[in-house]
């Protein structure tokens, strides 16, 4: 049970595993005004540097889930490291409820294990405590899409597999939260996730020249820059929104 490699190759040495600044999360972290034995369960915990950095910096516990093998071995690495009471477990994120209701549970740039924000959202409730807090990360379009060339240039299959931001925050209201706190990326933080994706690429291309998946990487870091620039960055845009059930 893990996760494609193409994901491992992209995302290589990336503690963040999403479009979001180290300082963007740690600001995240004092905005929620988290405090010591605050615990937190976050699915598809990816290396773990939310929860571990987190621990660090506000005294909080938790479980990070992921599928992805070589992700919960750098994870526990870097708890280690930091010296923090946290735990990282290999499995499907979607399939897991913890065994103590968290004061917060987070999925964070994943909602695909829900098959969206809706499905995602029970999942997470399985293991929150009543009055506890989620958290999302989500992309949302920031400028409609023109057409379907753009819509596909941002790794989606219609339009309307994402909202604006405003029907995005709405639709959390319709599912009976309150949205109490929001950081979003911008294009810096977009750029320096992608770009590094490219880096991760071409150094792995150059190491591996005779791995099977060496075309289809390659045919990727082709494509993959211009297609950035000319759709993701002005169009798609993310973020993690708090929540607290009304």
């Amino acid at each position: 049970m893990d996760i494609p490699r193409q994901f491992l190759i992209r995302e290589g040495d990336l503690r963040i595993l999403n479009p979001f600044s180290p300082a963007k999360l740690a600001a995240l972290g004092r905005a929620l005004k988290l405090t010591p034995g605050t615990t937190l369960v976050d699915l598809c915990s990816g290396k773990g540097e939310m929860l571990c950095t987190w621990a660090r910096d506000h005294g909080i516990t938790g479980i990070g889930v992921d599928l992805a093998a070589d992700w919960v071995a750098v994870a526990r690495q870097r708890a280690a490291e930091l010296g923090v009471d946290v735990e990282f477990r290999h499995g499907d994120a979607a399939r897991f409820t913890a065994p103590d209701r968290a004061d917060v549970a987070a999925c964070i740039g994943a909602t695909w294990i829900g098959d969206g924000v809706e499905g995602t959202i029970t999942i997470l409730e399985r293991s929150l405590r009543p009055g506890g807090m989620l958290l999302i990360g989500e992309p949302y379009w920031r400028l409609d899409p023109p057409g379907q060339e753009t819509v596909t240039g941002c790794h989606m299959t219609s339009k309307d597999d994402l909202r604006d931001l405003p029907g995005l925050l709405a639709h959390f209201g319709e599912l009976g939260y309150d949205v109490v706190e929001m950081m979003l990326s911008n294009a810096d933080d977009w750029d320096r996730y992608e770009a590094a994706h490219w880096l991760n690429v071409r150094r792995w291309l150059d190491a591996n020249p005779d791995d099977p998946m060496h075309a289809e990487m390659r045919a990727e870091l082709d494509t993959a820059p211009v297609r950035h620039v000319r759709y993701q960055r002005d169009y798609l845009g993310w973020g993690v929104f708090a929540l607290i059930r009304r």
